[in-house]
């Protein structure tokens, strides 16, 4: 099937920006579709698909899965997110995992509105993440954090919930407080001054 003028000048418009974004992306598996890396700090990535549709350009990405606890305080968090959302709007899947969606017309994608689409992904998915972790699977992370202190295994992954996750009674952290992350995720121990 052919595609319109409309979807051609648009997924050049689309191509053009992912080459000058300086962003890892690739081609998806649907015509007209590419996926795209949004690096956070919070959420560390964030993958988007832009579809070049016949009528619009549509953005879809996963930012969590389905929560295991606190159905209703999850949900209802994600509705009143979705109010103050800037041309994106939290969705479920038939599975209940959380995505975010939005869609312009062809006729208004330009390089701008391609990054203004994108920056909203990013900002809500980093934004929001570690908020839906504690209300959708705090749980899950004590018994992780749980789990790795009884292995001496690191916390490092946790550190941002610690104050959530550590019971008074339990044994010290064997990462301990003075440990920092570096940028590869490991972590780095400050020991004590050097003579």
């Amino acid at each position: 099937m052919s595609r319109s003028a409309a979807a051609l000048a648009a997924e050049q418009t689309v191509q053009a920006w992912l080459a000058a974004s300086g962003l890892d992306h690739d081609l998806g598996s649907r015509q007209g579709e590419y996926l795209v890396a949004l690096p956070g700090e919070t959420k560390l990535k964030t993958t988007a698909s832009l579809l070049v549709g016949d009528q619009s350009l549509s953005v879809s990405a996963f930012v969590v899965r389905r929560p295991d606890e606190n159905h209703q305080a999850f949900y209802r968090w994600l509705l009143a997110r979705n109010l103050r959302l800037p041309g994106v709007a939290f969705a479920l899947d038939s599975l209940g995992d959380v995505f975010l969606v939005g869609k312009l017309p062809l006729a208004a994608v330009t390089d701008d509105a391609i990054d203004h689409l994108l920056g909203a992904v990013l900002a809500a998915a980093d934004s929001s993440f570690n908020d839906l972790l504690v209300l959708g699977f705090l749980d899950s992370m004590r018994r992780e954090w749980r789990w790795r202190i009884e292995r001496g295994e690191s916390t490092a992954n946790l550190a941002a919930f610690k104050h959530l996750l550590v019971d008074p009674a339990e044994p010290a952290d064997p990462a301990g407080p003075a440990d920092a992350t570096d940028d590869t995720g490991g972590t780095l121990r400050e020991g004590p001054p050097a003579d």
